[in-house]
């Protein structure tokens, strides 16, 4: 039994020399000569998808060590697939990192089936973009004002019950008691955009990014915008009212900012759980690094895609808020919002 007994202290004695020397390791050390893998959890050519490769051109650069980055696409079950594996099985060293939907805390929240992932494990790097939702209309439409889509049918394009262009009207009729008629069916928002020159429709909403190649529409009056779906202002619409300013209850508001919240998280980047904290510190300085990189500034303006910075801690705390949310106001959300939106 002497010799078993020798060989299994020698092997205990190299595994905690091997751990041992893994966690001596700097950051550089680390990631020098590695491979950091990019999760991608949309499908290709979205804006996700794009956002996430812009970023990925220039990461590397600003983090210690210079690893190479490989990107890697789940796009399934709109980033549901992506959140699961990065919270259950992605290695939890720093070697890789996420992208996924704005939506997975409130649907963690909301009990969606699906999802494994408790979003206040995750190490949040930070969110690219802050992509304003607006309701624009049509200037044959007959509607002018915010006034007005609560005292006539507003005719709408959407692309299914839980999509970015029909969740706005479907919250603002069953909250506020607004008069948007939807016609379903088109594929995304330049397909309702172009139903609305066609006259088949009246309006659209959707993130304002979507419309920037319409900016001229805009500015000639063929096309208005009506409000914004944010408490916040638009940067480049400062005039623009708020459709929180027509919420005359508490509860209507609560009901407004936890449905419209997604919005607030961009597009979230994430390490898994148990990440180490030299590591994952580094990763979200790198991060906050890159989105300040003048290259990627100049890129991301060239190609109309909105890297706009959204600080970590901002989305925790926006985390720690929708966690508070009382049951009772749960329990409405789920009755309004369908599942698994985009």
């Amino acid at each position: 039994m002497r010799p078993l007994l020798c060989r299994a202290l020698v092997c205990v004695a190299l595994t905690c020399y091997f751990v041992g020397a893994a966690s001596s390791q700097t950051v550089e050390q680390f990631y020098a000569g590695r491979q950091l893998r990019f999760i991608l959890g949309h499908p290709a050519g979205g804006d996700y998808d794009l956002g996430g490769r812009l970023l990925s051109r220039y990461f590397s650069r600003h983090i210690p060590g210079h690893p190479t980055i490989v990107l890697q696409t789940m796009p399934a079950a709109a980033s549901v697939v992506a959140t699961n594996y990065l919270y259950s099985h992605a290695p939890r060293d720093g070697s890789v990192v996420g992208s996924i939907s704005r939506n997975i805390p409130s649907q963690a929240i909301l009990g969606q089936g699906n999802l494994e992932a408790d979003p206040r494990r995750f190490f949040w790097l930070g969110a690219a973009s802050l992509p304003s939702r607006v309701c624009l209309s049509s200037r044959d439409s007959g509607v002018f004002s915010v006034a007005d889509i609560f005292r006539r049918d507003f005719v709408v394009g959407g692309s299914g019950a839980g999509s970015s262009l029909s969740i706005v009207p479907t919250t603002l009729n069953r909250v506020l008691g607004a008069k948007f008629r939807l016609v379903e069916g088109y594929l995304g928002p330049p397909d309702a955009w172009l139903a609305m020159e066609r006259g088949e429709i009246q309006g659209v909403c959707a993130s304002i990014n979507q419309f920037a190649s319409r900016a001229e529409d805009i500015r000639s009056g063929r096309v208005r915008i009506l409000f914004r779906a944010e408490e916040t202002p638009l940067a480049a619409f400062p005039d623009v009212p708020s459709i929180y300013d027509y919420a005359s209850t508490d509860r209507q508001r609560d009901l407004l900012r936890f449905i419209f919240s997604s919005v607030e998280f961009g597009r979230p980047y994430v390490l898994p759980p148990d990440t180490p904290p030299d590591r994952a510190l580094a990763l979200r300085g790198a991060f906050e690094a890159t989105l300040r990189d003048p290259d990627l500034i100049a890129e991301a303006r060239a190609s109309r895609i909105d890297m706009t910075p959204r600080p970590a801690a901002e989305l925790v705390s926006l985390l720690d808020r929708l966690y508070a949310t009382p049951r009772e106001t749960l329990d409405a959300v789920a009755k309004i919002v369908p599942a698994g939106r985009d």
